[in-house]
Protein backbone atom coordinates (compact mmCIF):
# COMPACT_ATOMS: atom_id res chain seq x y z
CA UNK A 1 0.00 0.00 0.00
CA UNK A 2 1.37 3.39 -0.98
CA UNK A 3 1.52 5.71 1.99
CA UNK A 4 0.73 9.41 1.76
CA UNK A 5 4.45 10.13 2.33
CA UNK A 6 5.46 8.04 -0.70
CA UNK A 7 2.72 9.64 -2.79
CA UNK A 8 3.80 13.19 -1.88
CA UNK A 9 7.49 12.44 -2.55
CA UNK A 10 6.64 10.84 -5.90
CA UNK A 11 4.35 13.77 -6.71
CA UNK A 12 7.05 16.37 -6.01
CA UNK A 13 9.69 14.41 -7.95
CA UNK A 14 7.26 14.20 -10.86
CA UNK A 15 6.74 17.96 -10.63
CA UNK A 16 10.52 18.49 -10.71
CA UNK A 17 10.93 16.27 -13.78
CA UNK A 18 7.96 17.83 -15.56
CA UNK A 19 9.28 21.32 -14.77
CA UNK A 20 12.64 20.40 -16.29
CA UNK A 21 10.98 18.99 -19.42
CA UNK A 22 8.70 21.99 -19.81
CA UNK A 23 11.67 24.33 -19.36
CA UNK A 24 13.53 22.37 -22.06
CA UNK A 25 10.58 22.71 -24.43
CA UNK A 26 10.34 26.45 -23.78
CA UNK A 27 14.08 26.88 -24.32
CA UNK A 28 13.84 24.78 -27.50
CA UNK A 29 11.02 26.93 -28.82
CA UNK A 30 12.97 30.12 -28.04
CA UNK A 31 16.10 28.70 -29.71
CA UNK A 32 14.17 27.57 -32.78
CA UNK A 33 12.37 30.86 -33.37
CA UNK A 34 14.96 33.35 -32.08
CA UNK A 35 18.50 32.09 -31.53
CA UNK A 36 19.07 29.52 -34.28
CA UNK A 37 19.04 32.04 -37.14
CA UNK A 38 21.11 34.49 -35.08
CA UNK A 39 23.73 31.79 -34.29
CA UNK A 40 23.92 30.77 -37.91
CA UNK A 41 24.49 34.38 -38.98
CA UNK A 42 27.29 34.64 -36.43
CA UNK A 43 28.85 31.40 -37.73
CA UNK A 44 28.66 32.71 -41.32
CA UNK A 45 30.28 35.98 -40.25
CA UNK A 46 33.10 34.05 -38.56
CA UNK A 47 33.57 31.97 -41.73
CA UNK A 48 33.68 35.14 -43.86
CA UNK A 49 36.24 36.68 -41.54
CA UNK A 50 38.42 33.57 -41.71
CA UNK A 51 38.19 33.55 -45.53
CA UNK A 52 38.77 37.30 -45.97
CA UNK A 53 41.77 37.27 -43.66
CA UNK A 54 43.37 34.50 -45.71
CA UNK A 55 42.58 36.06 -49.09
CA UNK A 56 44.04 39.40 -47.95
CA UNK A 57 47.29 37.77 -46.84
CA UNK A 58 49.16 36.79 -50.05
CA UNK A 59 51.92 34.21 -49.64
CA UNK A 60 50.29 32.70 -46.54
CA UNK A 61 50.29 28.93 -46.68
CA UNK A 62 46.72 27.65 -46.49
CA UNK A 63 47.52 24.57 -44.35
CA UNK A 64 49.45 26.60 -41.79
CA UNK A 65 46.75 29.29 -41.68
CA UNK A 66 43.87 26.85 -41.23
CA UNK A 67 45.84 24.90 -38.62
CA UNK A 68 46.36 28.07 -36.55
CA UNK A 69 42.67 28.99 -36.89
CA UNK A 70 41.70 25.49 -35.66
CA UNK A 71 44.07 25.83 -32.71
CA UNK A 72 42.19 28.86 -31.37
CA UNK A 73 38.94 26.90 -31.02
CA UNK A 74 37.50 25.78 -34.35
CA UNK A 75 36.92 22.56 -36.22
CA UNK A 76 37.55 22.89 -39.97
CA UNK A 77 37.02 20.63 -42.95
CA UNK A 78 38.53 21.79 -46.26
CA UNK A 79 37.65 20.05 -49.55
CA UNK A 80 39.24 20.82 -52.92
CA UNK A 81 37.73 20.47 -56.37
CA UNK A 82 38.89 16.86 -56.60
CA UNK A 83 36.67 16.13 -53.54
CA UNK A 84 39.75 15.53 -51.41
CA UNK A 85 39.11 16.67 -47.84
CA UNK A 86 41.35 17.44 -44.86
CA UNK A 87 40.21 18.01 -41.26
CA UNK A 88 41.88 20.52 -38.98
CA UNK A 89 41.55 20.80 -35.23
CA UNK A 90 39.61 18.35 -33.07
CA UNK A 91 38.09 15.55 -35.14
CA UNK A 92 34.38 15.50 -35.91
CA UNK A 93 32.46 12.83 -34.02
CA UNK A 94 30.10 12.27 -36.95
CA UNK A 95 31.52 12.59 -40.47
CA UNK A 96 28.50 11.51 -42.52
CA UNK A 97 27.96 14.29 -45.04
CA UNK A 98 26.10 14.64 -48.32
CA UNK A 99 28.50 15.34 -51.23
CA UNK A 100 25.84 17.55 -52.77
CA UNK A 101 26.48 20.08 -50.04
CA UNK A 102 30.19 20.10 -50.86
CA UNK A 103 29.56 20.55 -54.56
CA UNK A 104 27.10 23.35 -53.82
CA UNK A 105 29.76 25.26 -51.85
CA UNK A 106 32.47 24.58 -54.49
CA UNK A 107 30.16 26.10 -57.08
CA UNK A 108 30.04 29.36 -55.07
CA UNK A 109 27.12 28.71 -52.76
CA UNK A 110 27.05 28.52 -49.00
CA UNK A 111 25.93 25.91 -46.45
CA UNK A 112 24.04 26.70 -43.21
CA UNK A 113 24.08 23.52 -41.13
CA UNK A 114 22.23 24.91 -38.10
CA UNK A 115 19.24 25.90 -40.19
CA UNK A 116 19.01 22.42 -41.67
CA UNK A 117 18.67 20.70 -38.30
CA UNK A 118 15.47 18.72 -37.95
CA UNK A 119 13.93 16.72 -35.14
CA UNK A 120 11.81 17.14 -32.05
CA UNK A 121 14.44 19.19 -30.15
CA UNK A 122 16.57 21.29 -32.53
CA UNK A 123 18.28 22.89 -29.52
CA UNK A 124 20.18 19.66 -28.94
CA UNK A 125 21.61 19.95 -32.46
CA UNK A 126 23.46 23.10 -31.41
CA UNK A 127 25.90 20.92 -29.48
CA UNK A 128 26.15 18.21 -32.16
CA UNK A 129 29.78 17.56 -33.10
CA UNK A 130 29.28 16.62 -36.76
CA UNK A 131 30.07 17.83 -40.26
CA UNK A 132 26.45 18.53 -40.97
CA UNK A 133 26.42 21.05 -38.11
CA UNK A 134 28.95 23.36 -39.81
CA UNK A 135 28.90 26.52 -41.89
CA UNK A 136 30.29 26.16 -45.41
CA UNK A 137 31.87 28.88 -47.65
CA UNK A 138 33.96 28.78 -50.82
CA UNK A 139 37.55 30.05 -50.56
CA UNK A 140 40.20 30.56 -53.26
CA UNK A 141 43.52 28.82 -52.57
CA UNK A 142 46.31 29.26 -55.16
CA UNK A 143 43.79 29.70 -57.95
CA UNK A 144 41.73 26.69 -56.88
CA UNK A 145 38.35 26.73 -55.12
CA UNK A 146 38.05 24.99 -51.78
CA UNK A 147 34.89 24.30 -49.78
CA UNK A 148 35.66 25.40 -46.23
CA UNK A 149 33.35 24.03 -43.50
CA UNK A 150 33.80 25.65 -40.10
CA UNK A 151 32.32 24.89 -36.68
CA UNK A 152 33.18 26.41 -33.32
CA UNK A 153 34.75 23.75 -31.09
CA UNK A 154 32.37 24.11 -28.12
CA UNK A 155 34.23 21.52 -26.09
CA UNK A 156 37.35 23.66 -26.30
CA UNK A 157 35.69 27.07 -26.02
CA UNK A 158 33.13 26.41 -23.31
CA UNK A 159 34.00 22.90 -22.17
CA UNK A 160 34.57 23.89 -18.54
CA UNK A 161 31.37 25.94 -18.53
CA UNK A 162 29.39 22.97 -19.84
CA UNK A 163 30.82 20.73 -17.13
CA UNK A 164 30.09 23.38 -14.51
CA UNK A 165 26.51 23.82 -15.72
CA UNK A 166 26.06 20.05 -15.87
CA UNK A 167 27.30 19.65 -12.31
CA UNK A 168 25.19 22.58 -11.17
CA UNK A 169 22.00 21.17 -12.72
CA UNK A 170 22.73 17.61 -11.62
CA UNK A 171 23.44 18.54 -8.01
CA UNK A 172 20.46 20.91 -7.99
CA UNK A 173 18.21 18.03 -9.07
CA UNK A 174 19.68 15.59 -6.54
CA UNK A 175 19.56 18.13 -3.71
CA UNK A 176 15.96 19.01 -4.57
CA UNK A 177 15.00 15.32 -4.35
CA UNK A 178 16.80 14.94 -1.00
CA UNK A 179 15.09 18.07 0.34
CA UNK A 180 11.72 16.80 -0.93
CA UNK A 181 12.24 13.49 0.88
CA UNK A 182 13.26 15.25 4.12
CA UNK A 183 10.79 18.14 4.12
CA UNK A 184 7.87 15.93 3.12
CA UNK A 185 8.30 14.19 6.46
CA UNK A 186 7.65 17.55 8.09
CA UNK A 187 4.47 17.93 6.03
CA UNK A 188 3.23 14.41 6.73
CA UNK A 189 4.11 14.42 10.45
CA UNK A 190 0.97 16.28 11.63
CA UNK A 191 -1.16 13.98 9.47
CA UNK A 192 0.42 10.98 11.17
CA UNK A 193 -0.37 12.58 14.52
CA UNK A 194 -3.99 13.05 13.44
CA UNK A 195 -4.09 9.44 12.27
CA UNK A 196 -2.84 8.28 15.67
CA UNK A 197 -5.41 10.54 17.31
CA UNK A 198 -8.23 8.92 15.31
CA UNK A 199 -7.13 5.50 16.60
CA UNK A 200 -7.17 6.86 20.17
CA UNK A 201 -10.66 8.28 19.68
CA UNK A 202 -11.83 4.99 18.15
CA UNK A 203 -10.60 3.19 21.27
CA UNK A 204 -12.45 5.65 23.51
CA UNK A 205 -9.47 7.78 24.54
CA UNK A 206 -10.32 11.45 24.01
CA UNK A 207 -7.24 13.02 25.61
CA UNK A 208 -5.28 14.19 22.58
CA UNK A 209 -1.93 15.95 22.33
CA UNK A 210 -1.84 17.81 19.04
CA UNK A 211 0.30 20.72 17.86
CA UNK A 212 -2.29 23.49 17.79
CA UNK A 213 0.28 26.31 17.86
CA UNK A 214 1.03 26.06 14.15
CA UNK A 215 -0.15 29.10 12.19
CA UNK A 216 -1.24 27.18 9.12
CA UNK A 217 -3.95 24.82 7.89
CA UNK A 218 -2.53 21.95 9.95
CA UNK A 219 -2.82 24.07 13.09
CA UNK A 220 -6.43 24.91 12.24
CA UNK A 221 -7.11 21.25 11.46
CA UNK A 222 -5.60 20.21 14.80
CA UNK A 223 -7.79 22.73 16.63
CA UNK A 224 -10.90 21.56 14.78
CA UNK A 225 -9.94 17.95 15.43
CA UNK A 226 -9.51 18.60 19.15
CA UNK A 227 -12.87 20.38 19.21
CA UNK A 228 -14.43 17.43 17.38
CA UNK A 229 -12.89 15.00 19.89
CA UNK A 230 -14.35 16.97 22.77
CA UNK A 231 -17.73 17.05 21.03
CA UNK A 232 -17.59 13.28 20.54
CA UNK A 233 -16.59 12.82 24.17
CA UNK A 234 -19.42 15.05 25.30
CA UNK A 235 -21.85 13.20 23.04
CA UNK A 236 -20.60 9.86 24.33
CA UNK A 237 -20.95 11.03 27.93
CA UNK A 238 -24.44 12.35 27.22
CA UNK A 239 -25.38 9.13 25.47
CA UNK A 240 -24.27 7.09 28.44
CA UNK A 241 -26.14 9.44 30.72
CA UNK A 242 -29.13 9.20 28.42
CA UNK A 243 -29.15 5.42 28.66
CA UNK A 244 -29.14 5.72 32.43
CA UNK A 245 -31.84 8.41 32.32
CA UNK A 246 -34.03 6.47 29.90
CA UNK A 247 -33.63 3.36 32.03
CA UNK A 248 -34.69 5.42 35.02
CA UNK A 249 -37.51 7.09 33.08
CA UNK A 250 -38.85 3.71 32.06
CA UNK A 251 -38.15 1.97 35.34
CA UNK A 252 -39.88 4.57 37.54
CA UNK A 253 -43.32 4.47 35.90
CA UNK A 254 -43.08 0.72 35.41
CA UNK A 255 -42.36 0.27 39.10
CA UNK A 256 -45.25 2.57 39.97
CA UNK A 257 -47.62 0.74 37.63
CA UNK A 258 -46.57 -2.63 39.05
CA UNK A 259 -46.92 -1.45 42.64
CA UNK A 260 -50.31 0.18 42.26
CA UNK A 261 -51.58 -2.68 40.09
CA UNK A 262 -50.66 -5.18 42.82
CA UNK A 263 -52.43 -3.01 45.39
CA UNK A 264 -55.56 -2.91 43.24
CA UNK A 265 -55.41 -6.68 42.68
CA UNK A 266 -55.09 -7.24 46.43
CA UNK A 267 -58.37 -5.34 46.81
CA UNK A 268 -57.63 -4.01 50.28
CA UNK A 269 -58.53 -0.39 49.60
CA UNK A 270 -61.43 1.97 49.34
CA UNK A 271 -63.02 2.95 46.03
CA UNK A 272 -61.50 6.40 46.41
CA UNK A 273 -57.98 4.96 46.78
CA UNK A 274 -58.62 2.60 43.88
CA UNK A 275 -59.58 5.54 41.63
CA UNK A 276 -56.48 7.46 42.71
CA UNK A 277 -54.23 4.46 41.97
CA UNK A 278 -55.83 3.99 38.56
CA UNK A 279 -55.25 7.67 37.79
CA UNK A 280 -51.58 7.32 38.73
CA UNK A 281 -51.27 4.22 36.52
CA UNK A 282 -52.86 6.17 33.66
CA UNK A 283 -50.47 9.13 34.06
CA UNK A 284 -47.42 6.87 34.26
CA UNK A 285 -48.49 5.00 31.14
CA UNK A 286 -48.80 8.37 29.38
CA UNK A 287 -45.22 9.17 30.38
CA UNK A 288 -44.03 5.87 28.91
CA UNK A 289 -46.00 6.47 25.73
CA UNK A 290 -44.64 10.00 25.34
CA UNK A 291 -41.04 8.88 25.83
CA UNK A 292 -41.46 6.02 23.36
CA UNK A 293 -42.95 8.35 20.76
CA UNK A 294 -40.06 10.80 21.14
CA UNK A 295 -37.51 8.03 20.68
CA UNK A 296 -39.31 6.72 17.61
CA UNK A 297 -39.66 10.22 16.15
CA UNK A 298 -35.95 10.97 16.61
CA UNK A 299 -34.95 7.60 15.12
CA UNK A 300 -37.18 8.25 12.08
CA UNK A 301 -35.72 11.73 11.59
CA UNK A 302 -32.16 10.43 11.94
CA UNK A 303 -32.69 7.65 9.42
CA UNK A 304 -34.50 10.03 7.02
CA UNK A 305 -37.54 7.79 7.25
CA UNK A 306 -39.63 10.82 8.22
CA UNK A 307 -40.45 13.13 5.32
CA UNK A 308 -42.35 16.39 5.42
CA UNK A 309 -45.93 16.14 4.17
CA UNK A 310 -46.64 19.71 3.07
CA UNK A 311 -50.13 21.13 3.30
CA UNK A 312 -51.73 24.54 3.83
CA UNK A 313 -52.86 25.46 7.35
CA UNK A 314 -53.34 28.45 9.64
CA UNK A 315 -50.20 28.87 11.74
CA UNK A 316 -51.83 31.31 14.16
CA UNK A 317 -54.66 28.83 14.83
CA UNK A 318 -52.18 26.02 15.42
CA UNK A 319 -50.32 28.02 18.09
CA UNK A 320 -53.59 29.02 19.75
CA UNK A 321 -54.63 25.35 19.92
CA UNK A 322 -51.38 24.52 21.69
CA UNK A 323 -51.94 27.29 24.22
CA UNK A 324 -55.45 25.98 24.86
CA UNK A 325 -54.13 22.45 25.42
CA UNK A 326 -51.57 23.83 27.91
CA UNK A 327 -53.96 26.25 29.57
CA UNK A 328 -54.02 24.43 32.88
CA UNK A 329 -50.20 24.55 33.18
CA UNK A 330 -49.81 28.25 32.50
CA UNK A 331 -52.87 29.31 34.48
CA UNK A 332 -51.66 27.35 37.50
CA UNK A 333 -48.47 29.45 37.43
CA UNK A 334 -50.42 32.65 36.79
CA UNK A 335 -48.32 33.35 33.70
CA UNK A 336 -49.03 36.25 31.37
CA UNK A 337 -49.20 35.22 27.71
CA UNK A 338 -48.84 37.93 25.09
CA UNK A 339 -49.56 36.97 21.49
CA UNK A 340 -48.65 38.68 18.21
CA UNK A 341 -50.29 36.25 15.78
CA UNK A 342 -51.45 37.72 12.50
CA UNK A 343 -53.73 35.54 10.43
CA UNK A 344 -51.31 33.62 8.24
CA UNK A 345 -51.51 30.49 6.06
CA UNK A 346 -48.29 28.54 5.44
CA UNK A 347 -47.20 25.50 3.45
CA UNK A 348 -45.53 23.00 5.80
CA UNK A 349 -45.97 19.72 7.63
CA UNK A 350 -48.69 20.60 10.15
CA UNK A 351 -48.11 17.62 12.41
CA UNK A 352 -44.33 18.00 12.61
CA UNK A 353 -44.42 21.77 13.23
CA UNK A 354 -46.97 21.15 15.98
CA UNK A 355 -44.19 19.28 17.83
CA UNK A 356 -41.87 22.29 17.45
CA UNK A 357 -44.28 24.91 18.83
CA UNK A 358 -45.54 22.54 21.54
CA UNK A 359 -42.00 21.85 22.72
CA UNK A 360 -40.92 25.50 22.79
CA UNK A 361 -44.07 26.75 24.51
CA UNK A 362 -44.29 23.89 27.03
CA UNK A 363 -40.60 24.39 27.90
CA UNK A 364 -41.20 28.08 28.54
CA UNK A 365 -44.15 27.27 30.76
CA UNK A 366 -42.25 24.55 32.59
CA UNK A 367 -39.23 26.69 33.38
CA UNK A 368 -41.03 29.97 34.06
CA UNK A 369 -41.50 31.06 37.64
CA UNK A 370 -44.89 32.08 38.98
CA UNK A 371 -46.24 35.30 37.44
CA UNK A 372 -43.59 35.33 34.69
CA UNK A 373 -44.31 36.51 31.15
CA UNK A 374 -44.31 34.65 27.81
CA UNK A 375 -44.38 36.44 24.44
CA UNK A 376 -45.11 34.59 21.18
CA UNK A 377 -44.50 36.59 18.02
CA UNK A 378 -45.01 35.62 14.37
CA UNK A 379 -43.67 37.76 11.53
CA UNK A 380 -44.04 36.90 7.84
CA UNK A 381 -41.72 38.76 5.47
CA UNK A 382 -39.25 37.23 3.05
CA UNK A 383 -39.14 34.38 5.53
CA UNK A 384 -41.35 33.20 8.38
CA UNK A 385 -39.96 34.14 11.81
CA UNK A 386 -41.50 32.75 15.00
CA UNK A 387 -40.10 33.79 18.39
CA UNK A 388 -41.00 32.42 21.83
CA UNK A 389 -39.69 34.58 24.67
CA UNK A 390 -40.06 33.93 28.38
CA UNK A 391 -38.86 35.85 31.44
CA UNK A 392 -37.76 32.72 33.26
CA UNK A 393 -34.37 32.02 34.89
CA UNK A 394 -32.66 31.85 31.49
CA UNK A 395 -29.79 29.68 30.27
CA UNK A 396 -26.16 30.24 31.19
CA UNK A 397 -23.72 31.18 28.45
CA UNK A 398 -21.79 27.95 28.98
CA UNK A 399 -24.90 25.86 28.37
CA UNK A 400 -26.14 27.65 25.23
CA UNK A 401 -23.91 25.80 22.70
CA UNK A 402 -25.31 22.45 23.87
CA UNK A 403 -28.98 23.22 24.37
CA UNK A 404 -29.96 21.53 21.07
CA UNK A 405 -27.74 18.48 21.60
CA UNK A 406 -29.71 15.30 21.85
CA UNK A 407 -29.79 13.63 25.24
CA UNK A 408 -29.01 17.01 26.78
CA UNK A 409 -31.19 17.55 29.83
CA UNK A 410 -32.75 21.00 29.79
CA UNK A 411 -33.09 20.99 33.54
CA UNK A 412 -29.30 21.33 33.75
CA UNK A 413 -29.55 24.68 32.08
CA UNK A 414 -32.69 25.92 33.74
CA UNK A 415 -32.07 24.61 37.24
CA UNK A 416 -32.10 21.16 38.76
CA UNK A 417 -35.13 21.91 40.83
CA UNK A 418 -37.20 22.06 37.66
CA UNK A 419 -39.14 19.13 36.20
CA UNK A 420 -36.95 16.77 34.21
CA UNK A 421 -37.50 15.92 30.57
CA UNK A 422 -35.97 13.29 28.33
CA UNK A 423 -33.50 15.70 26.78
CA UNK A 424 -34.85 14.97 23.30
CA UNK A 425 -37.43 17.72 22.75
CA UNK A 426 -35.18 20.47 21.42
CA UNK A 427 -33.14 18.01 19.39
CA UNK A 428 -36.32 16.78 17.71
CA UNK A 429 -37.45 20.37 17.17
CA UNK A 430 -34.19 21.25 15.42
CA UNK A 431 -34.43 18.16 13.21
CA UNK A 432 -37.97 19.10 12.17
CA UNK A 433 -37.00 22.71 11.42
CA UNK A 434 -34.01 21.56 9.36
CA UNK A 435 -36.32 19.17 7.51
CA UNK A 436 -38.22 22.32 6.46
CA UNK A 437 -34.93 23.99 5.33
CA UNK A 438 -35.12 26.39 8.27
CA UNK A 439 -33.07 27.24 11.35
CA UNK A 440 -33.65 27.46 15.09
CA UNK A 441 -31.51 29.54 17.47
CA UNK A 442 -31.60 30.61 21.08
CA UNK A 443 -30.50 33.74 22.94
CA UNK A 444 -30.64 34.05 26.70
CA UNK A 445 -29.80 36.53 29.44
CA UNK A 446 -29.70 34.69 32.79
CA UNK A 447 -32.46 35.77 35.19
CA UNK A 448 -33.96 38.05 32.55
CA UNK A 449 -35.23 36.29 29.44
CA UNK A 450 -34.76 33.50 26.93
CA UNK A 451 -35.76 33.75 23.26
CA UNK A 452 -36.06 30.86 20.81
CA UNK A 453 -36.20 31.98 17.15
CA UNK A 454 -37.41 29.73 14.35
CA UNK A 455 -36.89 30.85 10.75
CA UNK A 456 -38.62 29.00 7.91
CA UNK A 457 -38.87 29.63 4.16
CA UNK A 458 -42.15 31.40 3.48
CA UNK A 459 -44.00 30.02 0.47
Amino acid sequence: MKTLYVRIVAFFILITICSALISLLIANAYYTHKLRYYNEQEAIQIGLTIRDLYERSPGLKFDDYVTHIADIGFQIYAVNEQMEGVMYGAPFRHTEFDEANIKHVLSGGSYAGMLKQKGFLPILGYFENSLRNTTGLPVQVDGQTYALFVRANLEQQIGEVRILLGLLMGFAFLISIVLIIILTRYIVKPLKELKAATHKIASGNYSLKLDMKRKDEFGELAQDFATMAQSIKRLDDMRQEFVANVSHEFQTPITSIQGFSQAIIAGKMSDEEKQRYLHIIYEESKRLSSLSKQLLTLAALDNEMQTAQFSSFRLDEQIRQILISLEQQWTNKELTIELHLPEIVIQADEQLLYHVWFNLISNSIKFCRNADHIDIHVNAGKELVVTVTDTGPGISEDELPYIFDRFYKEDKARGRNKPSGSGLGLSIARKIVELHSGSITVQSIPNQKTTFTVKLPFW
